[in-house]
């Protein structure tokens, strides 16, 4: 009889414990640990975070609600280094030469400022993969950071600042897709392809600008202001949208039939007979008006350039890529 009470007062105390609250169940341990942090996270949930520091364009440092701290490696993407030597290689069509060295350095670093633009100080949410581990080599996590509802891993590849990396997880089809469109337009890293072209190694890296890169002529014309978010509704404001732009200092450029593309190909062509005189700004606005010498109005519907950050691409009368900012 005893043998019997034994065995349903365990019965009785196993029920009572699986029906305790998660939090209860968790086991105690340091708050600081990065186990601690994550262990009641099933695969494939997500958490939010303040991102504390960025390391470069693929991994940042996070605080967590209870101040504990974390290190995430973004989930399927891989930046150019800059804190070590870039392998040619790694990125399908960079020359291993000097010069393509030099150039991923540099479209490193401009991953780098992306990054710290879009992601310094921000809550962000870390969402995790069921099919990819937790952890990486370096026991940082593994996930996609999703930022204003953005995927931000994915904005990488889409603006040409990232490969795929080669690893097992549930978007890895559609990165390959995102990735493959920015390598045919020659966007971002992309343009170290070209033998001939290289980002301008005069921007600070360490600013918040993310540094131009001109992979299809001579520089004679940059980007020099953005102002995409318009005051009130962009949508009902679009003159107050608008790019300008600033040529070279000892260059005139005829502009005529030049084109300007935003990430998703809206696309404005400069009219005829447009020139600019060295060191001289044109702005160009989203909304309608009547063209002047130093401004012209894109007359499109709607806003064209993203708040959260978008790529102006400009081309020459023959196609060439003069100039893409990444912002």
């Amino acid at each position: 009889m005893r043998g019997w009470t034994a065995l349903l007062a365990l019965v009785v105390l196993s029920g009572c414990l699986s029906g305790l609250p998660a939090a209860e169940q968790t086991p105690t341990a340091d708050p600081t640990s990065h186990s601690a942090a994550t262990s009641s996270l099933p695969g494939g949930d997500a958490v939010r975070v303040t991102v504390t520091e960025v390391v470069d364009g693929d991994t940042i440092k996070i605080a967590y609600a209870n101040g504990s701290r974390d290190s995430v490696r973004l989930l399927g993407v891989d930046t150019p280094e800059v804190h070590v030597e870039n392998t040619p290689d790694e990125f399908a069509g960079v020359p291993d030469t000097e010069a393509g060295r030099r150039c991923l350095r540099q479209a490193g670093e401009a991953a780098s400022a992306y990054a710290n633009e879009r992601l310094a100080g921000e809550t962000v949410t870390i969402r995790f993969d069921e099919r990819a581990d937790r952890r990486g080599y370096y026991d940082r996590l593994l996930g996609y950071v999703i930022v204003d509802g953005e995927s931000f891993n994915q904005a990488l590849l889409r603006l040409g600042h990232a490969r795929v990396y080669e690893s097992t997880f549930t978007e890895r089809e559609r990165y390959e897709v995102t990735a493959a469109d920015a390598r045919a337009a020659g966007r971002g890293l992309w343009s170290c392809a070209d033998p001939d072209a290289e980002l301008d190694a005069g921007t600070d890296a360490s600013s918040e600008t993310v540094t131009p890169i001109a992979d299809g002529g001579t520089g004679p014309l940059r980007v020099a202001d953005i102002h995409a978010d318009a005051a009130g509704n962009d949508h009902e404001n679009l003159n107050d949208e608008y790019v300008v732009f600033r040529t070279a200092a000892d260059t005139r450029v005829d502009l005529s039939g030049w084109t300007v593309s935003d990430a998703a190909n809206h696309t404005y062509t400069i009219p005829d007979g447009t020139v600019l005189d060295p060191d001289t700004e044109l702005t160009l606005r989203t909304g309608s008006g009547t063209n002047a010498e130093t401004t012209l109005y894109w007359n499109a519907e709607s806003a064209i350039w993203n708040n959260n950050g978008d790529e102006i691409v400009v081309r020459n009368a023959s196609g060439a890529v003069v100039v893409r900012r990444s912002y």
